[in-house]
């Protein structure tokens, strides 16, 4: 490889630690020169040592780096935070607040409405969360509740940090209540601060704040933060920037990142005008659910017991991280299978009827993807083995008890694994990320 890498990204997951080489070319995106894999090393208590063999990898087949270059960096190897999200009412404050979570490194572990009773501070208690997030109220409406709860989660006893991002009314008498009880408090937007209308980006981007604080506690992580300058990026948040951005260049589309633990989905659409009449919460644009049962590798054996398949089952001693054999690589497509066709469907929107005194009408909860245009597959599982594009096609469905993309949408393999490394490039280079991908969807389309 010639000295043209001038952009390393780093990306320790769960399973698998990747690295690309990057050069930014003169009219503008960026030049993909050169990839590693290695296996990610929390067993061996130091992270850093799966990069370096990742980064070995890189150097062993295109040359060595140079050694000025640029560094980004994404990871999930210490998982989310766990979070809980306490809000006034569950179709409003406190599941947009969970939905903020999903996108900014979080795993949302407890979901309250109303006054918090006893029973909820115990589980409260009990989680010993990494956050804790305050909501509820639209600007200026409700008080007393969120007040109640502010002092009820001072009182407790934890020792996270609290979010508020609920009534900017009451802002300053939250922020005395969790102050003096020497509780650390970081304010955001209300995230919803009128009727049907979510504002998620601010609490998105307080909750990143947190989670670079808390990456650095997996194994070795603290000796990439001299790296970059560009912090830590949770790997789900460099996904659904990337699928932001695709979006904005390509049109609608749906992401999927199939892991070795997780299997992420990402949407970013506002959906069609025939369903969106009969849609009965408000849904973001760009929105991220966490299938944290659904990995082809350390959590495949929960995939096995969902479908209840005994040759399966029996199949599982072909389990491996990276698969090379023929019986391997069958086990890890057909989990990729159900992984995509169960998290798709957990995903979209469902159509159910609701029967009122004047007749049965269609009412819809969850996300419209009949205007995704373009389906994208990601994740080492997915991308490596044979057959992922049929895996994708096969949830083109269109509208049914299930709101999925239509059998015209294109498929669009992320074969080089670049996704996430370009989402985490879009910190300091949207519009170079935005022509990569343009160009990366023309040569697809051409060949």
């Amino acid at each position: 490889m010639q000295n043209e890498t001038e952009i390393l990204t780093i990306e320790v997951g769960s399973t698998i630690t990747k690295v690309n080489g990057f050069t930014r070319l003169p009219e503008g995106g960026f030049s993909h020169m050169a990839q590693g894999f290695a296996p990610t090393s929390i067993a061996e208590g130091d992270v850093c040592v799966g990069v370096e063999r990742a980064i070995a990898d890189l150097e062993s087949r295109h040359g060595r780096l140079p050694e000025q270059r640029e560094v980004f960096v994404n990871s999930s190897a210490a998982g989310g935070l766990r979070m809980t999200v306490h809000g006034l009412t569950y179709s409003m404050t406190a599941r947009a607040a969970r939905e903020a979570a999903l996108g900014a490194g979080a795993i949302v572990k407890m979901v309250t409405a109303g006054e918090l009773t006893h029973y909820d501070l115990d589980e409260l208690k009990d989680l010993e969360p990494n956050i804790i997030l305050l909501a509820g109220g639209v600007d200026f409406g409700e008080k007393d509740i969120v007040l109640r709860n502010a002092e009820k989660i001072a009182a407790a006893g934890c020792l996270a940090p609290v979010v508020y991002a609920g009534n900017t009314a009451i802002r300053k008498q939250v922020q005395k209540i969790i102050s003096d009880a020497g509780i650390e408090l970081l304010l955001a937007a209300n995230v919803f601060p009128e009727v049907d209308v979510l504002n998620i980006e601010p609490l998105r981007k307080v909750i990143h704040e947190v989670f670079n604080r808390h990456i650095i506690h997996a194994p070795g992580m603290a000796r990439f933060v001299d790296l970059t300058h560009w912090g830590i990026l949770p790997t789900p948040g460099a996904v659904l920037k990337g699928a932001e951005l695709f979006a904005e260049e390509m049109g609608d589309c749906l992401v999927l990142d199939v892991g070795g633990a997780t299997t992420d989905v990402h949407s970013v659409t506002e959906g069609s005008r025939e369903w969106s009449a009969k849609m009965v919460e408000p849904e973001p644009r760009a929105k991220r659910t966490v299938e944290g049962d659904l990995g082809v590798y350390i959590n495949a054996y929960n995939i096995v017991e969902l479908e209840g398949d005994p040759a399966w089952q029996a199949h599982m001693s072909d389990l491996q991280a990276i698969p090379g054999t023929e019986r391997e690589k069958e086990l890890t497509r057909w989990l990729c299978r159900k992984a995509v066709d169960t998290g798709v469907r957990r995903h979209a929107g469902v159509v159910t009827d609701l029967f009122t005194p004047t007749g049965k009408k269609q009412i819809v909860k969850g996300k419209d993807l009949t205007s995704v245009k373009w389906v994208v597959g990601t994740g080492g599982a997915l991308t490596r083995i044979e057959g992922g594009d049929e895996i994708l096609r096969s949830i083109c469905t269109g509208p049914g008890k299930h709101l999925m993309p239509s059998p015209d949408a294109r498929i669009l393999m992320d074969r080089d694994y670049r996704f996430s490394a370009l989402g985490t490039l879009a910190q300091a280079y949207p519009d170079d990320v935005r022509l990569t991908f343009r160009r990366w969807v023309e040569e697809e389309t051409a060949a």
